[in-house]
């Protein structure tokens, strides 16, 4: 366990900090959950747009809250207060030693990476809701990214991003799992045949706009970590 523990401090010691303060303000802005609102305003568009009815579009909010309850519930509720792991910026023995942005050290336990789990756990079931390859490299790299800036930030090791990725994977198999069998109790047919939908349904056009909103938010965070 110990020599685990020193890995996870080597491998922390390359993602973490650096001697840009561009990075340092790209890092701060991409983690905010506030910087992604556009991201989650788009897929609730696609959402609504691509569903007939009040219950299906209410079946997939819900799902996407259970997603999240799972997640986050069991991250900051359960794991973090038992396994009692202190995130590397509370660390004592290296907390003094690596790079902490603005005073930014969060909670003290960081096992395991919520910000990995939910964002993985969305990532995964928007993937497997909407099935279209470019909008899964897309959302699975925002999930990627937003793991790097908390490495970058000193906030979670390596073995809570990669435990984090695993249970946000889980859950949202697990949730879609649910969602598909309450779908084909009021949708029994369900594959799509069409040079302009995906298999599930979902129009390539408004898929295409979740990804672009996704590198324009990008942009902007790039433009803006340059200005401040």
């Amino acid at each position: 366990m110990q020599t685990l523990i020193e890995i996870d401090r080597e491998i922390l010691s390359f993602f973490n900090g650096s001697e840009s303060l561009f990075l340092d303000n790209l890092a701060v802005i991409l983690t905010s959950g506030l910087t992604w609102i556009p991201l989650y305003l788009s897929l609730l568009y696609v959402v609504i747009k691509n569903n007939e009815t009040m219950k299906q579009i209410m079946l997939i909010v819900g799902s996407v809250i259970l997603c999240i309850i799972l997640s986050d519930g069991l991250t900051d509720f359960i794991v973090k207060p038992f396994v009692a792991r202190y995130r590397p910026s509370w660390d004592p023995y290296i907390k003094y030693t690596i790079d902490i942005v603005n005073g930014m050290r969060d909670t003290q336990y960081g096992f395991f990476s919520a910000h990995a789990s939910n964002t993985f756990c969305i990532a995964m079931f928007f993937s497997l809701l909407i099935r279209n390859r470019t909008f899964s490299v897309a959302i699975i790299l925002w999930s990627l990214v937003n793991c790097w800036t908390r490495m970058y930030l000193g906030l979670h090791y390596p073995g809570d991003i990669i435990v984090g990725l695993t249970w946000g994977a889980i859950v949202g198999m697990i949730v879609y799992f649910l969602y598909i069998k309450a779908y084909l109790r009021m949708h029994p047919g369900f594959n799509y045949i069409s040079t302009q939908y995906s298999s599930t349904g979902y129009n390539y056009v408004d898929i295409n706009i979740v990804v672009l909103v996704l590198v324009l938010t990008l942009v902007y965070s790039i433009i803006r970590a340059l200005i401040f």
